[in-house]
């Protein structure tokens, strides 16, 4: 993704939501880092598939 070079990232979030972040990550057996950069790099994905999707469209015209 990057060279495999990791940078740090710090962010304040409600109390609310990190303790659901840390319900959601438990569920899957994983840290609550592993499961935000998992949805970080899904999230990431899904945009880049839907302007994929939309150039082609574009290109190829709606069908």
């Amino acid at each position: 993704m990057n060279g495999g070079k990791s940078a740090v990232l710090s962010l304040r979030i409600d109390a609310d939501l990190l303790e659901r972040v840390r319900g959601h990550a438990a569920k899957r057996g994983m840290s609550v880092q592993d499961y935000v950069v998992r949805t970080l790099i899904r999230d990431d994905f899904d945009e880049r598939f839907k302007v994929a999707v939309e150039e082609t469209e574009e290109f190829y015209g709606r069908t």
